[in-house]
This record gives structure tokens, sequence and C-alpha cells, in this order.
């Protein structure tokens, strides 16, 4: 634990805070700099003399759990949080974390947009889509068990792969191969991953020979090409945005205003998702 540098780092933090940052009234005699140590110790859920000892370099090594309430309670970004874990002598937990469900922050944006985009997992489930997404590549949310996992379905099913022009084909195994390899590398203890893996192993002799080759988080194209059956080709500019949480994404495709396709994009949203091939329905 860095006593010294533990109290310097929570007053220069307490003192960049405005009471309004953190919804409280500032008052009219406030004489204080930032927040008073009270004022954080009661968003901390703490002593005031528990709190002001940490910043006088005294007392005890806080807990896990009290650093985590500090971080909250100082509004900290993931890496000034990450560095007051290290200052506290404390592992900083992972920022990654997955669920079944998008992230409010990530979800308000999607329903913002009006190009095609989806919300998906770093091992491929699709956890939301807007209208145009699904008039695009389908409705991917209502899979089961391993049919969750877009890679899972390009390798098990292969009628899926029509989307795409099938000189890409190979492309995007590379990818999705390479994609997973780096997720699965991340951490040692991933059973989500694991099971993806060994599922995958046993279904696909071409997902066998490119997990071999070991290439990891191949970058994939910033332009996409996709066969549509009812609006013909479409070459969409593909942007991906992440949010705090590192297992999730926000795909969105776009293309340029008074292009071809920008027209094949409005007709895509009047004809909708209800005619797409039911193979990937």
């Amino acid at each position: 634990m860095d006593r010294d540098g533990l109290a310097d780092f929570l007053k220069r933090r307490r003192a960049a805070l405005q009471p309004g940052d953190v919804g409280l009234h500032a008052g009219e005699r406030r004489r204080t700099r930032g927040l008073r140590r009270e004022e954080v110790a009661s968003l901390a859920h703490m002593s005031s003399d528990f709190y002001a000892r940490l910043e006088q370099r005294r007392g005890s090594r806080p807990s896990a759990q009290t650093i985590a309430a500090l971080a909250r309670a100082l509004r900290l970004t993931p890496d000034e949080r990450d560095h007051l874990y290290d200052l506290a002598g404390h592992t900083a937990p992972p920022r990654a974390f997955r669920t079944d469900h998008a992230s409010p922050g990530l979800l308000r944006v999607l329903e913002r947009l009006d190009t095609p985009a989806q919300i998906v997992s770093d091992l491929g489930v699709t956890l939301s889509q807007n209208a145009l997404a699904e008039a695009l590549v389908g409705v991917q949310t209502r899979y089961t068990g391993l049919r969750r996992y877009m890679i899972y379905r390009w390798f098990t099913e292969p009628a899926l792969r029509d989307i795409h022009p099938k000189a890409d084909h190979p492309m995007h195994s590379r990818i999705h191969v390479a994609s997973l390899r780096a997720v699965h590398g991340r951490s040692a203890e991933d059973p989500e991953a694991d099971e993806l893996v060994n599922s995958l192993l046993l279904a696909s002799e071409e997902f066998a020979e490119l997990w071999e080759r070991h290439e990891v988080g191949t970058r994939p194209p910033t332009m996409k090409r996709f066969t549509h059956p009812l609006v013909g080709p479409l070459t969409l500019d593909c942007q991906i945005l992440t949010s705090e949480n590192l297992t999730e994404r926000l795909v969105v495709f776009t293309a340029s205003p008074g292009s071809e396709e920008a027209e094949r994009l409005a007709l895509l949203s009047v004809v909708g998702s209800q005619e797409f091939p039911a193979a990937a329905r």
C-alpha cells in the first residue's frame, strides 16, 4: 500500500469535484475547494473519521470494497479507478463483464440511429438490433444455445453465409476465428469462451484448421459487402463503437449520402425484414 500516494490522490480528486458534480448543493459560505471530506465519506457510505485518516496517511489499509465505494463517490474514470486500487495495494477488478443484456448507454445510442446498427458481445452474441439491422442481416436476437453465437452459426450453418459475397467468405472465416482467439486468450478463466471453442472444434473442420493457425485479432475491414435478396448488393462502411464494458460494442453500417447504397438502404427501410430468407430469420 502506498500511503503517501493514496492520500495525495484522494485529496486531489476530492478538490477536483464540485458539489454540483455529485448532486449536492454548494451553499453560500463554502470555503473548501471541491468537496468536503465528510461529503466524500457520505457518498462512499463510510465514517468521516475513517476517510480523514486515509487523507492523513494514517489508519488501516482500506478493503477492496471500500476502494470501490470511493471510486464511485469520486466519479473516477476507469483508469483512475484502477490506479486507486493499485495505490491501496489491491488488484483492480476486470473492466469487462459479459451479460445477456446491452448496456443502457449503448441502447440509447442505438435507438437514435437511422442506419443499420446492432449491439454485439465480444463472443458474437447479438444483444440488440434496430429495425434496419434486422432488415439487412436478419433477426439475430432470437437464437438460443450455441446458435446465439454468430461464429457458431457461421461455421455450422453454411446457408447463413449467403448474406455476403462468396468471395468474401474466407476473409470472414479468418476474422471470426482470430477475434475469438483474442477473447479466449484474454482471461485464464472464461468458461463461456472455452465451451464455444471446444464446441466449434468438434463441429467444424474448417474452424479447427483456422484455429491451428493461431491468428489473433485480425483487423476487420472498414467496408463490408452484403448480398441482400431484395435490394441487391450493398457495400457499407462498418464502424465499431466500444463502451466502458469491453465485452460489448455497437456495430454501425452507413452509406455515403446520395450514393446508390444510400438509395438501397432507404428501400431496405421500406422492405423490412419480413421477407428475409428463412435461413437468416
